[in-house]
């Protein structure tokens, strides 16, 4: 773990904000914390962060409105919110607008740690170690990504995809002929708690597929590869079929 890596708390319990501090800070993280939302989403805008611990209910500010408008500002940066909630509604409404993880208090400091690397490790694995890298417009063929405004264009023209559809074609777009198995994109698109939800990952290729294919039932870019499980087409292949069709 690089001991310069940095986590924002936006959190108004200061109990559990000092908590949460002094066990990330012995991890060797550096550690800012706010008390307010939109203090917390000022701080996020302009610091470097390797993840973001966000409360669902904040002054000034609701935590499901700062997640929302950092991803519309087109940060990707890895989001765990916290709530004293526990409807099965309200944990799908986070993940929905861009949370990356969601824990229900009280929680266990060791789970909650344990989803913290976790987190970050997803962002190394999937290639973007830094803000830099996150933030990196991709282009493959004809689809070009832009992380920064959180945008897809497909032959010029705009395709409109929910967060978790943008993740996943981000992350194989980044990695063009890698195949990565069902339970990979689980763990760095969703999170290790989806642990055999595949049906999760099929669901969104498919709906993935209808959006950007030409030939959903013949796919182009997002490639089946059989007992493994997906991968997108590297630039040769996609030229090889734009010379065919």
């Amino acid at each position: 773990m690089a001991s310069a890596a940095a986590i924002l708390i936006v959190e108004d319990d200061p109990d559990i904000a000092d908590l949460l501090e002094l066990h990330l800070s012995d991890m060797g993280y550096r550690v800012d914390v706010e008390g307010d939302g939109r203090d917390g989403l000022e701080r996020a805008r302009v610091g470097d962060y390797a993840l973001i611990i966000l409360d669902r209910m904040l002054p000034s500010m609701d935590g499901m409105d700062v997640c929302t408008t950092l991803r519309n500002d087109g940060i990707p940066t890895p989001i765990l919110m916290l709530t004293a909630k526990s409807e099965e509604m309200d944990k799908v409404l986070g993940l929905d607008v861009g949370a990356d993880d969601y824990v229900t208090k009280p929680f266990s400091v060791h789970e909650l740690l344990a989803r913290v690397k976790a987190l970050i490790r997803r962002r190394r694995l999937d290639g973007t170690e830094n803000e830099g890298d996150a933030r990196r417009d991709i282009e493959v063929g004809p689809l070009a990504l832009s992380p920064n405004k959180r945008t897809v264009e497909l032959y010029n023209k705009p395709v409109d995809l929910t967060a978790k559809e943008f993740d996943l074609l981000a992350l194989f777009a980044r990695h063009p002929g890698r195949a990565f198995s069902r339970q990979e994109l689980l763990d760095l698109v969703w999170g290790y708690q989806y642990a055999g939800y595949s049906h999760t990952v099929n669901s969104h290729i498919n709906r993935l597929r209808a959006k950007i294919e030409p030939e959903p039932e013949q796919p182009t870019f997002i490639r089946t590869v059989w007992g493994v499980g997906y991968r997108f087409a590297e630039e040769e292949e996609l030229a090889t079929d734009e010379q065919h069709a």
